[in-house]
């Protein structure tokens, strides 16, 4: 049985069959409706991130419910001191990095394309983590480094996953002509203000 059909079970169990679902963000497992705050996990397979409902979240909240395949992608924001990336070849001030579970690094940009990828060298990444240690706390997959030092700015964050989808979100979104236009890295430090003033979090 598919964890999608379990929670199905979980949640409807001597219920009428839902009703076919309406327009609007659904769980990619078991197609419930979910609210515009919501729960991701990842899917070790298909290397993505699915969006997830609560009961779908709660069952694979311990790795052992999937096998090990879908990960629920934590909420956890730390702010950093700054971090010395230039090593890392990040040809813009905004990135991220995603270590893997096999120890790879796989840092991205944002741009009006998407994310562009391509894999960080160990030995600069092994300099980075030595000068930061927290980042050794990484969740392989699911929690990465954020780096915006555009126009001056020196953020340096871990986030889930799941800020950095709308990071590139918002770029593909603001971005006007060939340089960007005047509305992306106002949009893009937004976001980053909503990571100060958010609660913290640590699951």
């Amino acid at each position: 049985m598919t964890g999608g059909a379990l929670a199905r079970l979980i949640r409807s169990a001597g219920e009428p069959a839902p009703p076919e679902p309406v327009p609007g963000e659904h769980c990619d497992l078991c197609q419930e409706q979910v609210p515009d705050e919501h729960r991701h996990l990842y899917d070790t397979d298909g290397g993505e991130v699915l969006c997830a409902c609560r009961a779908c979240s709660l069952l694979f909240a311990g790795e052992e419910a999937a096998q090990g395949r879908y990960r629920l992608v934590p909420q956890r924001r730390v702010r950093l001191p700054p971090v010395d990336t230039t090593a890392l070849g990040v040809p813009v001030g905004l990135a991220y990095f995603v270590p893997a579970a096999d120890g790879t690094v796989t840092a991205h940009y944002p741009s009006p394309a998407g994310a562009t990828r391509w894999e960080a060298d160990p030995a600069a990444w092994a300099a980075v983590v030595a000068d930061c240690p927290a980042l050794r706390e990484l969740r392989p997959d699911v929690e990465a480094l954020l780096v915006n030092t555009a126009w001056g700015a020196r953020r340096h964050w871990i986030v889930p996953v799941d800020d950095c989808h709308r990071v590139v979100a918002i770029v593909r979104r603001e971005w006007r002509g060939m340089s960007g236009g005047d509305r992306v890295w106002p949009a893009v430090e937004q976001f980053f203000a909503g990571l100060e003033t958010s609660e913290p979090t640590t699951t």
